[in-house]
This record gives structure tokens, C-alpha cells and sequence, in this order.
């Protein structure tokens, strides 16, 4: 007996849609490729990985770590023989630790951004325990004993002229600012360059 479709025309046999009104007649299954035996269906495309941030303090991560990095380098940076290798080695290890934490590889620019970070905020943990260490001398009026202290020769007549200048409100202001700028150009150029290395070694790692 022959097939009629909805519409009223007659179908051929085996037809998939009305000729007339275009109507599909039969489902149309899908069938997916054959997985020969003892072969795993293969894996669903892999979804693209989040870019990583830019390095700069609007990165958590980047300014948590050498936050913590800066902090304790500033407690171990005392001694003042350590100083130089404890600045360089905090841009190293931040760059480290960044590495571990995020598991982004990072170029040597990178690396000079994050040694830049670390830089920053150990300058400002330093000057902050700085001036933690001598606001009780300053309030006291030592700081002239204080800086007398780190001089051997501290009879000749040149240095005693110069820790009388230092005595004065400005003459103390200027060292302070000379101080600080020196600190500031030694932490941040150390930093930089320990991130530096610090990325050229763990891109060869």
C-alpha cells in the first residue's frame, strides 16, 4: 500500500521528506565514527589555558610573593655584608616562587618586572623598619651620637665639622634623603637584575 504524506501527496518508497511540502518522514540518526577495538575514543579538544596576568601591582600573586620576599629580605639584610647578595637574591627568588605558584615560565622581561616589584616593596619594608629604628633616637636628639658611632676617627677635625652639620634639622634631612635615594637606586638595580637571572635560569630548567 503506498505511503501518503500529511499533505496528501503520494511518497515514493524509502523517501526521507515530501516531495510536495518538503516534511521529513523519517528520523535521521547520526551515526559517529567507528573506534576500532582496543582503542580509546578520542580526547575532547583541550580548553585553551587562561593567559597569565601582566606583571605589575595589579597582579595578587606577583605583589603577595615579593611582598613576603621583600619583607624577609629586609629582616636578613642587616648584616651589612649580606646586603648586596640578599637584594639580588630576592629578585631571584621571587621569580622562583612565581614560577612554582602560577607554573607560568616567565622571559627575562618578565623577570626584570618582577624584580622590579620585589625592588619596590623591599625599599618600603626597609625604610619602614629604618625609620622604626631611629624615630626613638630622632625623638631623643642622638641621631648626632648615633652616626658619631659609626665613625673609627671620629677626633678628626673634618668629620667633627660634619656630624655638627649633621646635628642641624637640614643637615640631617639631606642625609636621610641621600640615604635613602642610595638605597633605593642599589635595591631596586639588584632586584632587577636577581629577576633577571632568575628567569634566564628557570626557562634553562
Amino acid at each position: 500500500m503506498p505511503d501518503y504524506c500529511s499533505c496528501g501527496a503520494q511518497l515514493p518508497d524509502d523517501a526521507l521528506f515530501c516531495h510536495k511540502c518538503g516534511k521529513p518522514q523519517r528520523h535521521l540518526v547520526t551515526v559517529g565514527p567507528e573506534i576500532p577495538a582496543g582503542e580509546d575514543p578520542p580526547a575532547p579538544a583541550s580548553v585553551a589555558k587562561a593567559e597569565p596576568l601582566p606583571l605589575n601591582f595589579h597582579n595578587p600573586v606577583a605583589v603577595r610573593i615579593a611582598l613576603i620576599v621583600g619583607l624577609v629580605t629586609t629582616l636578613l639584610s642587616w648584616l651589612p655584608p649580606l646586603n648586596i647578595v640578599l637584594w639580588a637574591a630576592g629578585g631571584f627568588f621571587a621569580v622562583f616562587l612565581y614560577r612554582r605558584r602560577t607554573g607560568h615560565l616567565l622571559d627575562v622581561r618578565d623577570g626584570v618586572q618582577m624584580g622590579w616589584i620585589t625592588g619596590v616593596l623591599t625599599f618600603t619594608t626597609t625604610v619602614v623598619i629604618f625609620t622604626a629604628t631611629l624615630l626613638p633616637a630622632a625623638l631623643s636628639g642622638g641621631v648626632g651620637a648615633l652616626i658619631q658611632a659609626q665613625f673609627k676617627n671620629a677626633t678628626d677635625p673634618n668629620v667633627q665639622q660634619m656630624l655638627k652639620m649633621f646635628e642641624s634639622g637640614p643637615g640631617l634631612a639631606f642625609l636621610l634623603v641621600i640615604t635613602l635615594l642610595l638605597m633605593f637606586v642599589f635595591i631596586i638595580v639588584l632586584s632587577i637584575a636577581g629577576g633577571a637571572l632568575g628567569a634566564k635560569m628557570t626557562r634553562r630548567g
